[in-house]
């Protein structure tokens, strides 16, 4: 008798029409909706097939972990979100408006931005080969992009943040935040050493190419860049429709830098400012200089005993 209920149960799920499967199939996560609905039976199958429900991949929740994994960096594990998301972008094609990935290279974002001309917001941090030749694609390709997050890709330079500008009129949030150069013992073991010392130096170009191609930013993330007061003061000049600005990390700017050039932004409502409270520890004097001439050059009394 149990056999025969399960049996009919299995029956009366497969039976339904394929728009209650559809608003199922909607309500799972994308682990979810990926790792079984299809081999559940034919008409399952079918409505998993169904565009809209990938319209949205989403693979960020995959990534909460207290602290980053070494194999998260793999050459493997690269490899195999891009079959991941290679695999959506061909299921997907023009319905594919948001994708939230990391650890991806330029083999799979080729293909986004060859079948994707509807993407909105693309986030794809820490990727250390995704490069300007895939980025320059996105941009050509995908102009309705509204956000961009290309944190922690240090071979994404100056050129791409241009060329996006430019070719992107709706791009509202843009997210360009760098590893913690300050003290980067908390990546050490985990993420590759000469990536880390790979950390991008010219803080002032980007600042230039998002000052002079973005004028309609309303979210702005820089954490962690070497930016000077000189290139933040042409990005509150050029991009005055700013609500969001984070700046936590720059090293390089000193209270009286920020507040000089963000008295501009008529509609800013949050600004994170860099925290000056450094532990000593974090400095080698015969890099970094004498500790005292950071208590200056910062306007604090961190340092003093």
């Amino acid at each position: 008798m149990e056999n025969e209920v399960e049996e009919g149960s299995d029956s009366e799920w497969s039976e339904l029409t394929r728009e209650c499967l559809i608003n199922i199939l909607s309500r799972l996560t994308v682990d979810d909706l990926w790792r079984g609905t299809m081999l559940v039976c034919k008409s399952w199958f079918s409505a998993f097939k169904e565009p809209s429900l990938h319209s949205v991949f989403n693979l960020d929740p995959l990534f909460d972990s207290p602290r980053e994994l070494p194999r998260w960096w793999s050459p493997e594990f690269e490899a195999k979100i891009d079959s991941m998301l290679r695999s959506v972008v061909q299921w997907t094609h023009i319905f594919l408006t948001q994708i939230r990935i990391r650890h991806c290279s330029d083999r799979s974002l080729a293909l986004v931005a060859e079948r994707c001309p509807n993407l909105e917001v693309l986030s794809i941090r820490s990727c250390p080969h995704v490069t300007d030749d895939s980025i320059s694609r996105i941009a050509v390709n995908c102009p309705k992009l509204r956000e961009l997050d290309i944190s922690y890709c240090y071979d994404v330079t100056h050129k791409s943040l241009a060329l996006i500008g430019r070719n992107c009129p709706n791009l509202k949030v843009l997210k360009r935040n760098l590893m913690n150069w300050l003290d980067p013992s908390q990546h050490v073991g985990i993420v590759p050493d000469e990536y880390l010392n790979a950390c991008p130096q010219d803080g002032d170009t980007e600042a230039a190419a998002i000052a002079r191609s973005m004028p309609h930013l309303e979210w702005l993330e820089i954490r962690f860049s070497k930016l000077s007061a000189k290139g933040l003061n042409l990005i509150c000049q050029r991009c005055p429709n700013l609500e969001f600005l984070d700046l936590s990390g720059c090293a390089n700017l000193t209270s009286r830098d920020i507040a000089n050039a963000s008295s501009s932004l008529a509609h800013l409502k949050d600004i994170k400012k860099p925290n000056f409270y450094i532990p000593r520890s974090v400095f080698h004097t015969e890099r970094y200089g004498h500790w005292q001439l950071y208590d200056e050059r910062f306007q604090t009394d961190v340092f003093r005993i």
